[in-house]
């Protein structure tokens, strides 16, 4: 396979740290442009520079844009300017990592989940899937024969505590993926989700026993190792090839295992 067999633009949701990075990298190598939507503060911003400078030095344009990507109106000025220099979309991955780790049940009302960060995970890291979607498709910036991926987990059917929220929202987005692949069938546009093992992401960090989390993946990995982004990001560039198309509404594994040894 040649180093650069891609071509068009890749839309990458969440495309600062983790497996968004990497797949922004891996599809650039592969010969695509890098549109990029982050949330990032000032002191996270040099690893967005730095992202951006690799995938120029690789010969591709990065068009990155720090902003909340389940807004509604903030996804219509990123279209707004792609439908304005006609750029439309061959790849996007929905990589968003926000949501909320309370648990379902607490000693304390404080302490448990509301019903307003209970629906801002399902919106940000499954719903807004559909809706980036839909706007794409609507305003004919999304290329006939694309790709759709989105990262689930475990937790799609497994519990872990305090993981309740992200885990409906796993469930959820494998759910959505299913319906697309049915629906965008016509547009010969493949959707795949895609359930990484446990990697040692910002995300995995912010898991509460973590730590813990980590030890058990090593100890029953066939590979004695854990996943990485860039193993993801491998095989979500493979899938992008144009002889992968009929690959689609699947939960694909990438984990060496893990998820089948209990």
């Amino acid at each position: 396979m040649d180093k650069q067999f891609l071509d068009g633009a890749a839309l990458i949701l969440g495309a600062s740290s983790g497996f968004g990075e990497a797949t922004a990298l891996g599809l650039a190598e592969a010969g695509m442009d890098i549109i990029g939507i982050h949330l990032d503060r000032k002191g996270t911003m040099p690893n967005v520079e730095r992202i951006t400078s690799q995938i120029e030095k690789k010969g591709r344009r990065a068009l990155f844009f720090n902003m909340n990507a389940a807004s509604a109106e903030k996804r219509k000025k990123v279209l707004d300017q792609l439908a304005s220099e006609k750029i439309t979309v061959r790849v996007l991955l929905h990589s968003l990592a926000f949501g909320s780790l309370k648990p379902l049940i607490a000693a304390t009302e404080r302490e448990a989940i509301t019903q307003t960060q209970m629906e801002m995970t399902l919106d940000v890291m499954a719903n807004s899937l559909v809706y980036w979607t839909q706007d794409l498709l609507q305003r004919g910036l999304f290329d006939r024969g694309g790709r759709i991926f989105c990262l689930t987990s475990a937790g799609g059917s497994r519990v872990w505590p305090s993981y309740g929220a992200v885990s409906a929202a796993k469930a959820a987005i494998e759910c959505h993926v299913r319906q697309l692949a049915l629906e965008l069938g016509p547009h010969e546009i493949s959707v795949n989700s895609i359930r990484a093992g446990v990697t040692d992401t910002p995300a995995l960090r912010k898991i509460p026993g973590n730590k813990e989390m980590i030890r058990m993946a090593k100890g029953k990995n066939p590979w004695g190792r854990l996943t990485t982004p860039e193993d993801v990001a491998g095989v979500i560039t493979l899938l992008s090839h144009p002889k992968a198309n009929f690959v689609t509404g699947n939960v694909i594994g990438v984990d060496g295992g893990e998820y089948i040894v209990d």
